[in-house]
Parts: C-alpha cells; sequence; structure tokens
C-alpha cells in the first residue's frame, strides 16, 4: 500500500508540473506580448481564463501530491487510479505533453511569411487563390476561409443580404469621396472586400497600403504581390490576402520585404479573374509592424 500510495503521489505531482508548465508558457506569451502571433485579440479572454484555470488546476495537483501516505486511497470509490504500464510507457506519455512546453520556451516565435502564403494559396480581389477553383460564387468574393463569418447564413449570395451589401456600398461612396485611400490594420479587409465588389468605382483613386512582399511562381519579373495574414482565431486559420503590384522598382524587393506602397487603382486579370492592380508611384520599405496581422471587423 505504500509503495502504491507514493506512486500516486508522484505521477499528481509530475500532472501538477505540466499544468503548471502550460500556464507558464500562456503567461509568458501574455507578458512578452507574443500572444498576438498565435491567437487573435478577441480570443485573448479565453487565454486568460484558460491560464487562470491551468494555474489552479496545477497548483490543487501539486498539493495533492504532498498528502501524508498514510492517507491512504485519494478517494472511497475502491477503484485502482495508479498508472498503469511500464516506465517507458510511463515516460512517454509524459513527454508527449513536456515537448510542446519545452519547445515553446527554446524556440524562436515566427511570423507568417510568403512560405506559408505558398502553401496555403493566397487571395486576389475575386477570392482567387494559388490553385484557382471553378467553384466560385459571390460569397466566395474577396473572402478567404477565415472570413467566411462575414457571410454566414447567406449562402445564397450577396444580394440576398442586404445588410452586407448596404455596409460595402456606403463605405465604397466613402472611399470615393476620399482624396486617398489610406488602408489601415482596422480597415484593411473591409477595403479589399470593396476592391472586389465594386472596383470600377474606384479605378484611378490613389491608395497607400502596407503589406510583405510575395510571389506567384508565374508572376513576371516586374510584377508582386503585398500580402497581409488575416486571422479570425489563430495562425490554424489564418488566410492570406495580397493586391498585385507592377512596377519597373519590383526587383529590387526580396520575399517577405515590408513595404509602403504609394499607387493609383486599376484593375487586371490573373488567372481569368479580373482582379485589383496598382501602380505604384513610390514603394517604400519599412519595419515589420508590431501587429503583423490584420482581423475582421464587419459588423
Amino acid at each position: 500500500m505504500e509503495n502504491h500510495n507514493h506512486d500516486q503521489s508522484f505521477h499528481s505531482y509530475i500532472r501538477g508540473i505540466i499544468l503548471l508548465g502550460f500556464a507558464l508558457l500562456l503567461l509568458a506569451f501574455i507578458l512578452t506580448g507574443n500572444i498576438k502571433h498565435y491567437i487573435a485579440p478577441k480570443m485573448w479572454p479565453f487565454i486568460y481564463f484558460a491560464t487562470a484555470v491551468l494555474f489552479f488546476l496545477g497548483a490543487l495537483q501539486v498539493l495533492r501530491s504532498a498528502r501524508k501516505e498514510d492517507d491512504g486511497e485519494h478517494c472511497d470509490c475502491g477503484a485502482d487510479h495508479s498508472m498503469k504500464g511500464s516506465p517507458f510507457v510511463k515516460l512517454l506519455i509524459y513527454a508527449i505533453f513536456v515537448f510542446p512546453i519545452v519547445t515553446g520556451f527554446v524556440l524562436p516565435d515566427k511570423v507568417l511569411d510568403s512560405s506559408v502564403a505558398a502553401n496555403r494559396g493566397i487571395s486576389y480581389g475575386d477570392g482567387i487563390l494559388k490553385k484557382p477553383t471553378t467553384e466560385t460564387n459571390a460569397t466566395s468574393s474577396s473572402q478567404a476561409e477565415n472570413t467566411d463569418e462575414f457571410i454566414e447564413g447567406s449562402e445564397s449570395g450577396l444580394e440576398s443580404d442586404e445588410s452586407f451589401n448596404q455596409y460595402y456600398l456606403d463605405l465604397t461612396q466613402e472611399l470615393k469621396d476620399l482624396d486617398t485611400i489610406i488602408v489601415t490594420d482596422d480597415n484593411y479587409l473591409d477595403i479589399m472586400t470593396v476592391l472586389d465588389l465594386h472596383l470600377e468605382q474606384l479605378i484611378g483613386k490613389e491608395i497607400v497600403m502596407e503589406g510583405f512582399v510575395y510571389r506567384e511562381a508565374d508572376f513576371e519579373e516586374y510584377t508582386l504581390a503585398i500580402a497581409r495574414f488575416s486571422m479570425t482565431c489563430c495562425v490554424a486559420d489564418a488566410g492570406v490576402f495580397g493586391t498585385i503590384i507592377e512596377s519597373d522598382l519590383a526587383p529590387e524587393f526580396d520575399n517577405d520585404t515590408w513595404v509602403e506602397v504609394k499607387g493609383t487603382i486599376d484593375q487586371s486579370t490573373y488567372h481569368e479573374f479580373t482582379i485589383p492592380l496598382i501602380h505604384p508611384q513610390q514603394i517604400n520599405t519599412i519595419e515589420e509592424p508590431d501587429q503583423p496581422y490584420v482581423f475582421p471587423t464587419f459588423p
């Protein structure tokens, strides 16, 4: 019985340490601000709650392991709650949980870049992906998978969603009245949607936007895309939006270089889709922003 109780206490202690390890990892992400690389801001309250719960459960397990061994079983159900398996099996099971904690602390934080964009596909205007599909419809316009919530419930088309249509009609009119369209983190996806739905009304307008340089394999030498990752929940659902640029200066900028582009809006075709095109007046290299991702804001 003594060895049995000792075994239970030991495993309770290890489980408590693992829970505390996950809590400390989340706390480190929160305190350093690196949580923004993995989780959308609207999900942060859930991370705060999970961190507190993990701390509580971890501390509870550690305290439980400190109980006097002569207290007998940890409950009165009469069942054997000891961990089954050989020492190797037990070690392997715990290693599965310890590994993400260690790698989370050791590996450097990395922002999604053009290599990820190439694998996931990038959306240009009409929802074109790296591997275009013939199954296109109005509700997929300018929306990657992570922004489907914009038009949830309107599968019959944008025409049936009056609030959606009116929102972007009003926004289009506001943009037409501006001398220069300034694309920010807050309005990025809205403006990309307007450029999809009402591109013809904005041709010739001056626009300023930021993003990282991305190139498709079939791009010409003087063509590049200014892209941003959009996140709804976390990096697992991140999608990529891009706007094509044609300029003699394009070869000067490597992939993943962050740039600010000022130019005029035009239209072009890519894989037989009509897409926005920017003729830049200037392209300036900038530092990667503190928040490299953008987030849906449609009300």
